[in-house]
């Protein structure tokens, strides 16, 4: 492919991003429409959930400039009817000589469908144009697509040496102003927030979205017992759902001591009365919940962790050594008495964020 191919798919994904945290459960898309002179006539990307896709929206703004041109989009155009009518017939009516993706759209509705119909109607198809960018954008909506499962991330911010809290729980602040900005980016993008009743006893967290624009997630508390108090800030009634995902045995008459923007899932509990986590994140993938951030402690990080139910890691880093063996771990639970049986991870992207360290990593599944 061409380095000039890849400069505009380059420039769909930026685009693409505008959106992040509004189009779920569709996919991250930027769409460029050059004309015949290989000027830029038409610029769009998917806005949110139920509205216009990114082509439509390029060659809406394109216009006959369209013509002899050629569509440039990060992923492959739809051709069947969802929420808008196919994409692949506004392609091919728009005139354009030649199309280039990114990467195949992963839903079985499509799957090299619509790329395959856009070329029998005479139009050169370019496709895998930096696939893995491309992929790494919408990794959410693949799994969702492929797995039939919501996509889970664990964020947490560690010490050097591993460590999210004191002995005494002291924990803010590990990592820098930055650092926690950035948080604020991740809590948009995520379509829920999990944690655990520890957390919400422990630090009473409004698990909210501080950043600009920003949209607050679904909230998500694993607590078993009720042991929470309804007061709680993460029960407060902001406009998001709140979601306690309790033992399906709690006692009942619990639940309406809790504000009325509160909802309950029952769910079981396994020998040591904890819940079924796997349970618990298809039940959500159930309601709509496509992607799920996990801040938890050390204890919920591993139950995640022993479940093989985590796809990604955000860890923030702090130049910070506490030199405590009795301080709180990232990840508990496991006893592994042999390195060669650890759980290893691959890592993606590495940068400073600050003075502290950004990791984004994969499990090795």
């Amino acid at each position: 492919m061409s380095d000039f191919d890849e400069k505009y798919i380059k420039k769909c994904l930026k685009m693409a991003k505008k959106a992040e945290g509004l189009t779920s459960p569709n996919p991250l898309v930027g769409a460029f429409v050059l004309d015949k002179d290989l000027k830029i006539a038409g610029i769009g990307y998917h806005h949110k959930y139920g509205e216009a896709h990114a082509e439509i929206v390029a060659l809406n703004q394109a216009g006959e400039r369209a013509l002899g041109g050629t569509l440039y989009i990060n992923l492959e155009p739809c051709c069947h009817y969802g929420k808008t009518p196919p994409c692949t017939d506004r392609v091919i009516a728009s005139g354009i000589k030649e199309l280039v993706a990114g990467m195949t759209d992963p839903n079985p509705l499509v799957a090299g469908k619509g790329l395959e119909i856009v070329k029998q109607a005479g139009i050169t198809v370019k496709s895998g144009v930096l696939e893995k960018d491309c992929l790494k954008l919408n990794e959410i909506f693949v799994k969702n697509m492929t797995k039939k499962a919501s996509f889970i991330a664990i964020k947490s911010a560690i010490t050097l040496d591993g460590k999210i809290a004191s002995r005494t729980g002291s924990s803010k602040w590990i990592t820098s102003e930055k650092s926690r900005s950035e948080v604020q980016k991740l809590r948009n993008k995520y379509d829920a927030l999990l944690t655990g009743s520890g957390t919400i006893i422990k630090d009473n967290p409004s698990l909210t979205c501080r950043m600009k624009n920003g949209r607050n997630p679904v909230r998500v508390n694993l607590d078993s017992k009720l042991s929470t108090s309804p007061t709680s800030k993460v029960y407060s009634d902001d406009g998001a759902k709140v979601i306690i995902a309790c033992s399906e045995k709690a006692n009942k008459d619990r639940f309406k001591l809790y504000p009325q923007n509160v909802e309950f899932l029952l769910c079981p509990v396994e020998k040591n009365s904890r819940l079924n986590l796997t349970y618990v994140t298809a039940e959500l993938y159930k309601k709509g919940i496509m992607s799920i951030l996990v801040e938890a402690g050390g204890e919920l990080n591993g139950s995640f962790l022993k479940e093989s139910l985590v796809d990604k890691f955000y860890i923030f880093t702090a130049p910070k050594i506490l030199g405590d063996r009795e301080a709180w771990n990232f990840a508990e639970g496991f006893d592994t008495d042999d390195i060669n049986k650890s759980l290893n991870f691959r890592f993606d992207e590495i940068k400073a964020l600050g003075i502290d360290l950004f990791i984004e990593a994969y499990s090795v599944k």
